[in-house]
């Protein structure tokens, strides 16, 4: 009789156990969860001619920014789900107790009807732009190599949903108090026709339509939230504050600290990325392509904030000590 051979069982998953200690629970939760990168022929398992699986193969795969191992990437915050949820309730506590506080104060009867109006035109209508930044972090994450890279989008695509309600709820509460402004009636018509935000609509449906995961993913966290956040969020605080809109001001306050997150994850990606050879010029070539439309946006929106005079350049400069200092 052949002698029995006695496995000896391993004390965590096999892909965790080569770090020879217990792995987090972020690694637990976290760490190569997908299951369409078994088969690099067919993601999905059927048929290799499947229209999503030749999508996956050409814009996953075969996207020319190269890794030889994405599963490796980590967010260097470990965010999961359990404590995305208890971080951002302490967020959304500060922000509803913003609301609350400046509605006891009466804080919109106090604005000037002309700022009123500026928001109407180059605040309330941002609800559109944001909820394309959900869904462009929305298409990155379900196209990405990795379910680590893959969760950072998806916590990134529910902060934008988050700056979406409170745009939301601030249109309600200024409707009540401007009613002859528009606000709540006007929004797509402004996101549509209004010269300030056509910079960030042309950039944003652009950015909607690529398809290639890696390229989404640089037009969109390298350079057109940026220039969201320098813009729509720098500018127009700075804006808010110099009108007495100190509510305005710290709610976009507190949205900088969700994009300042964003922008350290994706820093953590791009420097695993670039330590290939060949990635830097990758992404370099993706940049030079898309920095123009977010210069373009940048120009006619905050051009359009008569309280920011040179903002446009400060605000584009921003943009691109950020890519710097990821060594791009």
């Amino acid at each position: 009789m052949s002698e029995v051979q006695v496995l000896k069982p391993l004390k965590t998953w096999g892909h965790l156990a080569a770090r020879r200690r217990k792995p987090s629970e972020y690694e637990i939760v976290s760490v190569k969860l997908h299951y369409n990168d078994r088969d690099a022929n067919a993601p999905y398992e059927l048929d290799p001619d499947l229209f999503m699986n030749k999508w996956y193969k050409t814009n996953t795969f075969g996207s020319p920014l190269k890794h030889d191992d994405w599963n490796a990437f980590r967010d260097p915050e470990e965010v999961v789900y359990r404590s995305y949820n208890m971080m951002q309730d302490g967020q959304e506590n500060y922000v509803f107790g913003l609301f609350d506080q400046f509605n006891s104060r009466e804080h919109d009867k106090s604005l000037d009807p002309g700022w009123a109006g500026t928001l109407a035109r180059m605040y309330t209508p941002a609800r559109y732009l944001f909820h394309t930044v959900q869904i462009a972090s929305a298409y990155v994450g379900q196209m990405a190599p990795a379910s680590t890279i893959t969760n950072c989008n998806y916590f990134q695509m529910a902060d934008s949903l988050r700056w979406l309600s409170h745009t939301a709820y601030r249109t309600k509460e200024l409707s009540l108090a401007f009613a002859d402004k528009g606000f709540g009636a006007n929004e797509r018509n402004h996101w549509e026709t209004n010269t300030a935000w056509q910079g960030f609509r042309e950039l944003m449906e652009k950015v909607l339509v690529t398809w290639d995961w890696a390229e989404a993913f640089v037009a969109l966290n390298l350079v057109a939230k940026p220039a969201i956040d320098e813009a729509v969020l720098h500018k127009l605080g700075e804006a808010a504050r110099h009108n007495g809109d100190m509510l305005l001001g710290l709610l976009n306050d507190a949205q900088l600290i969700d994009a300042a997150r964003h922008r350290r994850w994706t820093t953590a990606l791009v420097k695993m990325a670039i330590e290939k050879p060949g990635n830097v010029e990758v992404i370099k070539g993706w940049i030079a392509k898309w920095e123009p439309l977010a210069d373009k946006a940048i120009d006619a929106y905050v051009g359009a904030l008569a309280d920011v005079p040179d903002g446009a350049e400060s605000a584009k400069q921003a943009t691109r000590d950020f890519r710097r200092s990821l060594g791009l």
